[in-house]
């Protein structure tokens, strides 16, 4: 009885570290990947790389068009999954490929999917031991992590919607804070929808930017007629936050 007794906890102490390590390993190598494709796609996931082959990928869609859509697909939620270089080209690929509105689909699934799997991959790791810590804290970190709970869907709209936060940074912040993934999910698939359109709707004019020889023109986000809706929906996400703490200090 004594040894099967000093036997147990042994075996628990042996393999709770592996499990504890082990949850830890696809967000290690998500980052891993990560940093390799940085240094060593660049070159290839970009305007040339689009404008070198796009009678042979036009010619590819034009006879298969749902296996092209599929690969398309895959190939995106790859590079947001692992932060590779070349997102906004995908996006740009998408309307040349697809038009604006089929275009605009598949860079929305493809961009939620990669995010998604960025945040799970976050949420098994570090995220569980940190929102254990948060769970346990008082004070200051209490109040912001109770507010953060109080306006959980507002932040994570914000957090899409300002087009100055890394689309990484989304991904990887709500999870390490510990918000609910319906939350993230149904965020992630809305608030993308604005930019996604107009990486797009800049994608579908790419043929004609390619035969003038130019580089296409990724400042549209920043024109008044764009980045105003933005600004308006960013707004219209932050109403529930400021009304809160509103009612909060009048006590109502």
């Amino acid at each position: 009885m004594t040894r099967n007794t000093q036997n147990k906890p042994m075996s628990d102490t042996t393999h709770m570290p592996r499990r504890g390590l082990a949850r830890h390993i696809p967000l290690m190598v998500i980052l891993a990947v990560a940093m390799i494709g940085y240094f060593t796609l660049r070159d290839y996931l970009s305007f040339e790389t689009l404008r070198d082959n796009r009678e042979a990928l036009l010619a590819w869609r034009d006879a298969n068009y749902w296996a092209m859509a599929g690969a398309f697909v895959a190939l995106y939620i790859v590079i947001v999954a692992f932060s590779l270089p070349g997102a906004a080209v995908a996006s740009m690929t998408g309307g040349f490929l697809f038009g604006l509105f089929a275009g605009t689909v598949f860079n929305v699934t493809a961009a939620t999917i990669g995010a998604s799997a960025i945040f799970l991959a976050a949420r098994w790791g570090l995220g569980q031991a940190l929102t254990a810590r948060l769970e346990a804290s008082e004070g200051t970190v209490k109040k912001l992590k109770d507010g953060l709970r109080e306006n959980e869907i507002s932040v994570l709209f914000l957090l899409r919607l300002v087009p100055a936060v890394p689309f990484f940074v989304a991904n990887l912040v709500p999870a390490l804070v510990g918000v609910k993934f319906r939350n993230f999910l149904l965020t992630t698939a809305l608030g993308i929808i604005p930019g996604a359109i107009v990486y797009t709707w800049i994608g579908v004019g790419l043929g004609g930017v390619f035969d003038r020889g130019e580089t296409p023109d990724v400042s549209l986000l920043w024109e008044p007629f764009v980045i105003g809706p933005i600004i308006g929906l960013c707004v219209l996400a932050a109403l529930p936050i400021v009304i809160k703490a509103v009612r909060g200090r009048k006590g109502v």
